[in-house]
C-alpha cells in the first residue's frame, strides 16, 4: 500500500463524527474549506492556518464522549446533538422558539425532555462539555494533531458572550482557531438552509453573542467568495487541497495506528462495546498469523478491524445499552450500520481498501448476513477473517443483555456457526488458533494497580461508585479512593477519559462478569454473533 495523506485519515473521522453528532454529512468538509479559506483571507501564518485546518475538520472528534449519558437523559443522542448544536440561548427569543421544537425526535415526551434539559443543563452541561474535551484531546494526541489545534478543541462549545460550555472562558480568552471555526460552521449550517444570504444573516445576528464581532464582520463583507468553495464538485477533494503547508504522510503501519483514533469514537457509542474494536482488531491479527497472511496484509486486515464498526455511531446509544430485545426498527437500524462503515471508507481513498473487509463483517457464507447479503464467492479471505473475530470478540465481551462468555463458549458458538455453513471453518480455526495464543500482559500501564485497573474497567462503563464497590466488594469510598489514583496516574480528570485511556492501552475490553445467561444461539433476538 503506498503512503497515504494524513488529512484523507482525518476527513475519514470526519465524515464519521458528523454522522455521531447529527450533522448533515460532510458538514465537517464544508466547515473546513471555508475556515481555512477564511483563514488565509485574514492574513493568518501557516501554522495558524494549518491549526484552523484540523480543528475546522475535527471540530466534532468528542461527540460521542457522552452518548450514553445523552441518550439515557433525552432518548436519542444523536438526535439531542443535532439539536443542541444549533441552540442560541444568547438571543431570547431564538432560545425561546429553539426550545419549543426541542425534543421533537419524541413528540409524546416533547415537554418533559425540555423541562429535563432546562433542569439539567446548568450541572450536567459543563461536566459533559469536559467530558468531550479531555477525549477531543486524547485522540487528537493520538492522531498527531498541532498542537494549537487541538487546544482550540477545548473551546468547541464557548461562546464570545461566555454562555457557552464548559463556560470558563469568553471573548478574547478564547482560541483565536476557535474562533475562526465557529464563525464558519455557523455560516456553512446557515447556508445549507438558504444560501450566501441566510448565511450572511446569520452570522450578523450571532456576532458579539456566539460569535467574535470583528471575525463576524470579517466574514460577512467576503461571504460570497468565502462559500463559493461549497460549490466544488467533490468536497473531500477540495479539503486535501486546501490543506496549508506540507502535507503529512504516513505509511501501512502508521496508518493502522491512526484507525485506532476513529475506532475509539466508534467505541465510545455504549457502554458495552468499549474496546470492541480493538479486540477485534487483535483476534484478527492473531489469525492472520495463524492462517500465514503474508506479513505485508496484517497492518490492512488489522486497519480494516479496527474500522468496522465506524458506522455505529448513526445508531442511537439507546439501542447499544437496551438490555431487552430490539423491535423491529431498531433492527433495521442497526443492520445500516454496515452500510455507514462501507459509505465512509469508500467515501476516502485512504481508507478505500479496507471498505470491503470493513463492511462484511456481518455477511455470512449462506448468503444469510448483512449489508449486502453476499456468500462465500463474495468474501475475501480478509473479509472471511473479520467475520470470524468478530463473532469470537463479541461472545467474550459483556453486553447489556448478557454476561462475557468464555473462550469455550465461543469456540462453540463458531462451531455452530461454521456447521451451519454461515462462517469458514479455516477462518474460525485460525481465530481460534490464535486467540490461544494471546500473551499474557506482563504489567499494567502507568503504575496501575491490579484493583485500579478493575476499577477502570467499570467506571469506564459508567458504573457509579457504589455499582463498582458492589461488584468488587469493597466500600465506595475505596473506589472513590482509587479513581482518584488512577486520575493521578494516567493525568485523565474525565470517566470518559479514562475511558479512552483504557483502550489504547488495551484494557478493555480484557474483563468477565459472571454470565448471566448463556450467549444465545443465532436467533436470539440479540445474539452472541452480532451486535
Amino acid at each position: 500500500m503506498p503512503r497515504v495523506r494524513l488529512a484523507e485519515v482525518c476527513a475519514a473521522l470526519s465524515l464519521t463524527t458528523d454522522l455521531a453528532s447529527g450533522a448533515p454529512f460532510e458538514k465537517g468538509l464544508r466547515t473546513c474549506v471555508v475556515a481555512t479559506a477564511f483563514a488565509e483571507l485574514l492574513g493568518a501564518d501557516e501554522a495558524d492556518r494549518t491549526a484552523v485546518f484540523y480543528a475546522a475538520l475535527l471540530r466534532s472528534l468528542g461527540c460521542t464522549a457522552h452518548a450514553s449519558e445523552n441518550a439515557a437523559l433525552f432518548l436519542d443522542d444523536v438526535a439531542f446533538q443535532a439539536a443542541f448544536k444549533r441552540l442560541d440561548p444568547g438571543a431570547p427569543a431564538v432560545f425561546d422558539r429553539q426550545l419549543r421544537a426541542f425534543g421533537a425526535w419524541a413528540p409524546a415526551q416533547q415537554d418533559g425532555l425540555r423541562q429535563r434539559f432546562l433542569r439539567l443543563a446548568p450541572v450536567d452541561g459543563p461536566r459533559a462539555a469536559r467530558a468531550c474535551c479531555e477525549v477531543s484531546r486524547a485522540l487528537g494526541g493520538l492522531l498527531g494533531l498541532p498542537v494549537r489545534a487541538v487546544d482550540a478543541l477545548d473551546d468547541v462549545y464557548e461562546r464570545w458572550d461566555g454562555l457557552g460550555l464548559p463556560g470558563v472562558r469568553r471573548g478574547e480568552e478564547l482560541s483565536w482557531v476557535a474562533r475562526v471555526v465557529h464563525v464558519a460552521e455557523q455560516a456553512v449550517f446557515a447556508h445549507a438552509d438558504g444560501g450566501v444570504p441566510a448565511a450572511r444573516a446569520e452570522v450578523v445576528r450571532r456576532a458579539g453573542g456566539h460569535l467574535d464581532p470583528g471575525l463576524a464582520a470579517a466574514f460577512v463583507s467576503d461571504a460570497g467568495d468565502l462559500l463559493a468553495a461549497l460549490a466544488a464538485p467533490d468536497l473531500l477533494v477540495a479539503v486535501v487541497a486546501a490543506e496549508p503547508g506540507p502535507a503529512p504522510v504516513v505509511g501501512p503501519a502508521d496508518r493502522t495506528a491512526l484507525c485506532r483514533a476513529l475506532a475509539a469514537v466508534a467505541d465510545l457509542k455504549g457502554r458495552w462495546l468499549l474496546g470492541h474494536s480493538g479486540h477485534v482488531a487483535a483476534v484478527a491479527d492473531a489469525g492472520a498469523v495463524a492462517s500465514g497472511f503474508p506479513d505485508a496484509e496484517r497492518p490492512s486486515v488489522q486497519a480494516a478491524a479496527l474500522l468496522h464498526d465506524l458506522g455505529r455511531v448513526t445508531v442511537s446509544s439507546a439501542v447499544w445499552d437496551r438490555p431487552g430485545p430490539l423491535g423491529a426498527a431498531d433492527r433495521e437500524r442497526v443492520r445500516l450500520h454496515a452500510y455507514w462503515t462501507d459509505r465512509i471508507l469508500r467515501r476516502c481513498p485512504a481508507l478505500a481498501d479496507l471498505a470491503g473487509p470493513a463492511a462484511a463483517h456481518h455477511e455470512r457464507c449462506d448468503a444469510s448476513g448483512y449489508h449486502r447479503g453476499v456468500g462465500s464467492t463474495d468474501l475475501s479471505r480478509a473479509a472471511r477473517l473479520l467475520a470470524a473475530a468478530d463473532v469470537f470478540a463479541a461472545v467474550t465481551e459483556p453486553r447489556p443483555y448478557r454476561g462475557a462468555g468464555t473462550p469455550d463458549s465461543a469456540r462453540a458458538v463458531l462451531a455452530a456457526e461454521v456447521a451451519a455453513g454461515r462462517l469458514d471453518r479455516e477462518a474460525c480455526d485460525a481465530v481460534l488458533t490464535g486467540a490461544g495464543a494471546t500473551p499474557v500482559r506482563a504489567a499494567w500501564p502507568c503504575g496501575l494497580t491490579g484493583r485500579e485497573v478493575d476499577v477502570v474497567r467499570l467506571a469506564a462503563r459508567g458504573r457509579s461508585d457504589r455499582a463498582i464497590a458492589a461488584q468488587l466488594g469493597i466500600s465506595p469510598r475505596t473506589v472513590g479512593h482509587h479513581l482518584a489514583h488512577v486520575y493521578d496516574k494516567t493525568g485523565r480528570r474525565t470517566r470518559a477519559g479514562v475511558a479512552v485511556f483504557a483502550m489504547e492501552h488495551g484494557l478493555l475490553p480484557g474483563w468477565a462478569e459472571p454470565p448471566m445467561r448463556t450467549p444465545g444461539p443465532p436467533g436470539h433476538p440479540r445474539p452472541a454473533t452480532g451486535t
